[in-house]
């Protein structure tokens, strides 16, 4: 038996002319689906069909090549009625199979050889219970696939302890058929390795989606609940398909209008058509809600009238929506209410919410992403500062939900102190899915990288070993509750995300909530085989290209360990001169302090001190010039322009290496895809194409203007070789972009 996880650099010559190919490669692909359409249209009088555009994800079930010796012919549940969710996997295995194989399995109500059997602890009418994997072996959720024998008869077998374990054995399967994998000695245990697993969607009620671009928000709250969409559905498969068992519906900078009884009944719609994939509702929770909905004069934790308030809330949410999963709270961080407003710690704000969710079972999830009003130190201690004396103090049903870095999703940052340093509070994992600060939809970036970068990260808590995924799956600190969300990069557009590879990080997101220790690559290549194509020297060239990718836009954006250098309120493009704000930490020059003699935060002893908060031994590597690895040099270190790294490379030559490294990456990239052409259908190859020549010319933006700049501040001439940025400095500060998508209101 095995167990498985579900389911340098180029002168401006050269990338200049990766860019102009590129864009001819667009061009003809432009006229090429134009041809398509003209000819189709007259050949047959008919608009041609959209046949790939997106829309189906990583669910397409393209049909393969040749039906399989060992594919079964027949499905059963194994009693007589099956649940809705045991409804909705015979569903999945009709839909998938009539692609894959060119025709549905026939339905049976008994055993006969080559049958796929659907069995749960509640369904096993047909087989002895005994054939069921034990509650120990794959727990609430997980599931067994096993080619087998029942009764002499030779079947495949999907189990569980719960009907939700086998609709997700059953998606395990049929990506595994998708992918062209053999499925005669088939035996799988997988189980989540996480028990909340959440999208968090910041979209607003009136469908605006702060830090979205793929569109307006997919929740049409003027229709609700009279028309329910289909696209619903379809995400609910989409997200069950890769272990995904909850979504907050609305922004963290909250409205309190979703907790009124109009509003809670398109709640409770949303939640009839996701319950049956397994899939609870969770909503975010304004502090004020109280004061606003209530007409009271507070909403102070400790006041008795804003308690029972929350309480008859609760109650109400629950009378509409009976599973509902409890809070997602954002509080006294930019500009939201809190317990703080009161003098109350967060401990005392979550724990009011939590003793009313309490006799529901549901959970707070109180947001760790905070500063405050005060300009600190040194932001990025904030989080720790403010959670760590807490450590013990929150209710039983409460995590703390902290984002993967101290400072906010950028391209790098180092894992955030708080993993292993609250022994007493189960932490969640945040993760941004959608690009806030990695090109938005147009860059190719593929985060599962990143995210497999800090979740292996060593954070010596409990001693060597301690991975950061050790410490959110329970395992290191013996946390009961453990979860993980991402912040969904999920929108109205066609294809969900904005662009074909951000459904990639949607898809990654899901397999890593389920096991923190799995592979990106591994994770990557699959998603290749189920999206675009199941050949192995193309899945090969994909693969490879998003392995490389997410390093590509570091490099042109924050090399070194700079970071936060993008453009005001929007991040979007290079704006590392900016330091006239409202105060110097929401600058980007606060987070790089560049003079003519030197570059980089300090934040070592000498400096705010912020290495201190992680354990000695992590703090000791990163203190020290002679040991922080060069990707964090300038996040930890203040340091001379001529400052010669382990390569032999002065700080300035390597900043400039790094830039031009990551702009011929996509330059790359671009090649890469294009010899792919004949290889993937013409509408997903054509936008893909047209994205990547994006890409290119905004690297080559961010490499100048950042070059620019440098130059402006240290007076130094370009490293030998270097192309001069293409214009002067007033003319990147010039540019403007106050329609920029996905901005916060």
């Amino acid at each position: 038996m095995i167990t498985q996880t579900f389911g340098g650099g180029g002168g401006r010559t050269a990338v200049a002319s990766r860019y102009i190919n590129g864009s001819r490669v667009v061009k003809n692909l432009l006229k090429r689906v134009a041809s398509l359409f003209i000819s189709i249209s007259i050949g047959f009088g008919v608009l041609p069909a959209v046949a790939e555009d997106g829309y189906e994800l990583w669910l397409r079930y393209e049909q393969l090549e040749a039906r399989p010796a060992d594919a079964p012919r027949h499905v059963m549940a194994a009693c007589a009625e099956p649940s809705e969710t045991l409804q909705a996997a015979l569903a999945e295995i009709e839909r998938a199979t009539e692609s894959l194989l060119g025709n549905s399995l026939q339905s049976t109500d008994r055993l006969r050889s080559r049958t796929l059997v659907l069995a749960s602890a509640d369904c096993a009418d047909a087989i002895d219970e005994a054939d069921l994997p034990t509650t120990e072996a794959v727990g609430a959720e997980g599931f067994a696939l096993r080619a087998t024998k029942l009764n002499g008869k030779r079947v495949t077998l999907i189990a569980a302890q719960s009907d939700l374990g086998v609709l997700y054995g059953t998606f395990d399967y049929l990506q595994r058929m998708s992918r062209g994998e053999a499925l005669t000695d088939l035996d799988v245990i997988s189980r989540p390795k996480t028990k909340l697993r959440l999208l968090n969607h910041w979209d607003n009620l009136d469908r605006h989606v702060e830090r979205g671009y793929a569109g307006q928000s997919i929740w049409d709250w003027h229709r609700l609940p009279d028309y329910l969409d289909p696209k619903y559905t379809d995400y609910a498969r989409a997200n069950a398909s890769i272990g995904i068992n909850g979504v907050s519906l609305t922004n963290v900078n909250a409205d309190a209008t979703v907790l009124t009884a109009p509003y809670l009944e398109k709640v409770a719609a949303l939640a009839d058509i996701f319950r049956p994939y397994g899939i609870r509702i969770y909503l975010t929770a304004r502090f004020s809600a109280p004061m606003e909905l209530g007409g009271l004069d507070t909403a102070d934790p400790r006041d008795a009238e804003v308690q029972a308030w929350w309480q008859a809330k609760v109650d109400e949410i629950y009378a509409h929506v009976p599973d509902f999963g409890g809070f997602l709270v954002k509080a006294n961080s930019e500009g939201q209410p809190g317990p703080q407003d009161y003098e109350r710690s967060h401990a005392e704000g979550a724990n009011m919410l939590a003793t009313a969710l309490a006799p529901h079972e549901g959970i707070v999830m109180w947001r760790a992403f905070v500063y405050s009003a005060e300009e600190p130190e040194d932001r990025v201690k904030q989080a720790y500062t403010e959670f760590v004396p807490l450590d013990g103090q929150f209710a039983d049903n409460v995590l703390v939900q902290v984002k993967n870095g101290p400072l906010d999703f950028q391209p790098r940052e180092p894992f955030h102190p708080l993993f292993g340093a609250m022994p007493e509070t189960p932490l969640m994992m945040e993760l941004q899915i959608t690009k806030e600060y990695l090109g938005f939809s147009t860059h190719l970036a593929y985060l599962g990288t990143l995210w497999e970068e800090v979740l292996s990260a060593d954070t010596h808590a409990e001693g060597e070993g301690t991975s950061v995924a050790s410490v959110i799956d329970g395992v290191a600190q013996e946390y009961e509750l453990t979860g993980m969300a991402g912040v969904a990069n999920i929108g109205s557009d066609r294809n969900w995300s904005g662009s074909v590879f951000d459904q990639a990080n949607w898809y990654a997101f899901g397999r890593l909530a389920w096991d923190p220790d799995a592979s990106s690559e591994a994770i990557a290549r699959d998603w290749v085989e189920q999206t675009l194509s199941r050949a192995p020297e193309v899945a090969d060239e994909i693969t490879g290209m998003m392995m490389g990718s997410r390093e590509a836009v570091v490099n042109y954006m924050t090399p070194l360990g700079l970071t936060h250098l993008m453009g005001t309120g929007h991040h979007y493009g290079p704006a590392p001169w900016v330091d006239d704000l409202g105060r110097a930490d929401w600058t980007p020059y606060y987070y790089h302090k560049a003079t003519k003699d030197a570059v980089g935060f300090d934040r070592t002893e000498t400096g705010s001190g912020a290495v201190d908060q992680y354990a000695g031994p992590v703090a000791q590597e990163w203190a020290s010039l002679d040991t922080v690895p060069d990707e964090l040099l300038l996040w930890f270190h203040r340091v001379p322009w001529d400052y010669q790294l382990s390569n032999g490379q002065t700080l300035w030559q390597e900043l400039v290496n790094r830039y031009d490294r990551g702009v011929s990456a996509v330059g790359v990239m671009q090649a890469q895809w294009a010899s792919l052409e004949n290889e993937i259908d013409v509408e997903r190859f054509a936008q893909v194409s047209a994205f990547l020549g994006i890409q290119h010319q905004e690297a080559i933006w961010w490499r100048d203007a950042s070059i620019a700049y440098w130059q402006s501040v240290n007076g130094l001439p370009l490293p030998e070789g270097a192309e001069p940025p293409a214009h002067d400095l007033d003319h990147y500060k010039s540019l403007s972009f106050p329609n920029a998508p996905g901005q916060g209101e």
